[in-house]
């Protein structure tokens, strides 16, 4: 999939080949070296060059609002419609949406518990990965329905680790 972006006035075109729940990523033609996973509606998980980022990406009238770390970038979609269509349908609430564990490590604290009503965005464990702290975010508001790991419990790239209702 090929979208043009306009950010901070400069157009760029960004190349994305989605392979199973990963995708590889090229900016302006040339191949970054990435791996990025939607780890909730519009909370990306990314790799590149060996260092782990988190990625928020909100729809802002007909802008995007991206939050990477404490900085904040104004973006456009030179085809909207096609990005709406596409992650539309991700953002949308499902009854129950399982909540995966984006890379293989080890649950270090666990900031919910099962019935704890949480926020879209809310924080519900961290798991560490060659000594970086992810924090794993619900990707809906709901109620914590079922917790499948504990603290010091190792988990596995895709692995369920908790159920929101």
């Amino acid at each position: 999939m090929k979208f043009e972006i306009e950010l901070e006035g400069s157009i760029h075109t960004l190349g994305i080949l989605q392979t199973g729940q990963t995708a590889r990523c090229t900016i302006d033609g040339v191949n970054i070296e990435t791996d990025a996973l939607e780890i909730g509606p519009g909370i990306y998980s990314i790799l590149i060059g060996g260092r782990s980022f988190e990625a928020r990406i909100e729809p802002t009238g007909d802008a995007l609002r991206i939050t990477v770390g404490n900085t904040e970038f104004a973006a456009r979609v030179r085809d909207s419609r096609k990005w709406q269509r596409n992650h539309n349908a991700a953002a949308a609430s499902e009854k129950r949406q399982h909540v995966q564990s984006p890379m293989p490590g080890r649950v270090v604290r666990v900031l919910v518990r099962s019935g704890d009503p949480v926020k879209a965005g809310q924080g519900i464990m961290v798991v560490e990965a060659m000594k970086m702290q992810n924090e794993i975010r619900s990707p809906k508001t709901g109620i914590v329905e079922r917790l499948l790991v504990a603290e010091g419990q190792p988990v596995t790239a895709g692995e369920t680790v908790a159920v929101v209702a």
